[in-house]
């Protein structure tokens, strides 16, 4: 039997299992096992990939992908929001490679890549999508392109992410799994569980982790257990922008709003509500303002660091230099995320909107 009729097998048990308190445990072994298999079948179709894949050099302050089916319109956003020049057609699978372009935008340089567009089986490989898929599990923010004739791509395409290990809008599990030479597996958690502890063994178990100790910070599910086993899932905040508007009537277009309340509905050929993706984009990226003070020095206020939340000391090294974070001796922080001002900090220590940063390398 294939890995694509095992998966077909296990999803057909899942399909057909009522869940209730009794089948519980099954259906958690059965999604464990599913997660595997899907896991092998994507390091398959990388390893027999064709070609080199996408190599595509960061930069900016953050990055955003676009992602869709093909002809629904990024090349035509992406050259309307930055200085690309992605080809533009009528037919499918115009973009072949991976277009970069620049955004600036309330002073910060957002970099947005223009991908061939997904299709359904991307996931497995159809379409290049290992290639594209790879380039989505490294941005910062997915903006899906929709035809508002094809809403239903909208489904397609995040089931697909989410098979590669894409997690969208989510926040990772507050589980820590440590792995020993013996003892068995030992469950700790700070709140009260859905799961059970001998449904947490088995998932382990079938994983071939059988000596652990496993500390879980938030009630979570099962899917949520599975993806802080496997270790390799991304979490990546997500907006949606409907194309097309101009080209719809009042019945489709209002269809489309009751769907999708929080999208940019625009026309990219027609520059219609392009303001609207441009600040729903800089607001998705929670950016903050981080001012360089150097040491005995005024901290230079007019022209601001633009990092995301989240950013650390060590964070800020990197971007200033290649050579800062070796050279580190500490920093000196004044502002919201200092307990008192001048506070020292390690690379470690977490920025927040307006702080004052310096700074002590070594020479």
């Amino acid at each position: 039997m294939s890995l694509q009729d095992e998966i077909a097998a296990v999803e057909e048990e899942l399909k057909n299992t009522v869940y209730n308190k009794a089948t519980s445990h099954h259906i958690g072994k059965l999604k464990a096992k599913l997660a595997r298999l899907r896991d092998e079948v994507a390091k398959r179709a990388a390893s027999k990939s064709s070609g080199e894949g996408y190599s595509v050099k960061k930069s900016g302050d953050a990055t955003v992908t676009l992602v869709g089916f093909p002809s629904v319109g990024k090349s035509t956003l992406l050259n309307k929001l930055t200085d690309a020049k992605s080809e533009v057609g009528a037919y499918e699978f115009t973009t072949l490679d991976v277009i970069p372009g620049i955004m600036e935008y309330k002073g910060a340089t957002i970099q947005i890549l223009d991908v061939p567009g997904l299709v359904k089986g991307a996931a497995s490989g159809r379409g290049r999508g290992k290639e594209v898929i790879a380039v989505v599990r490294n941005t910062n923010l997915v903006l899906f392109m929709l035809d508002v004739f094809q809403l239903q791509h909208y489904d397609i395409l995040k089931e697909e992410l989410y098979q590669a290990g894409i997690r969208l809008d989510q926040k990772p599990p507050d589980v820590i799994i440590k792995k020993q030479d013996r003892g068995g597996i030992l469950i700790s958690s700070t709140t009260e569980l859905e799961l059970d502890d001998d449904l947490i063994k088995a998932i382990l178990n079938d994983y071939k982790i059988h000596n652990a100790h496993v500390l879980i910070r938030d009630n979570i599910n099962v899917d949520q257990l599975i993806d802080a086993v496997m270790g390799n899932r991304v979490y990546i905040p997500s907006i949606i922008a409907v194309n097309k508007v101009d080209l719809a009537d009042s019945y489709t277009l209002q269809a489309a709003k009751l769907k999708f309340p929080d999208a940019a509905f625009i026309s990219a050929d027609l520059d219609m509500n392009l303001d609207v993706v441009r600040e729903k984009i800089y607001d998705a990226l929670d950016f903050i303002r981080i001012y360089l003070k150097p040491q005995g020095g005024p901290a230079d206020l007019e022209e601001p660091m633009i990092v995301q939340k989240g950013t650390t000391v060590g964070d800020v090294c990197d971007k200033l230099h290649r050579d800062f974070r070796r050279k580190f001796r500490y920093s000196q922080i004044w502002g919201k995320s200092a307990k008192h001002p001048g506070q020292r900090a390690g690379l470690d220590h977490v920025l927040m909107d307006e702080d004052l940063v310096t700074l002590i390398i070594n020479k």
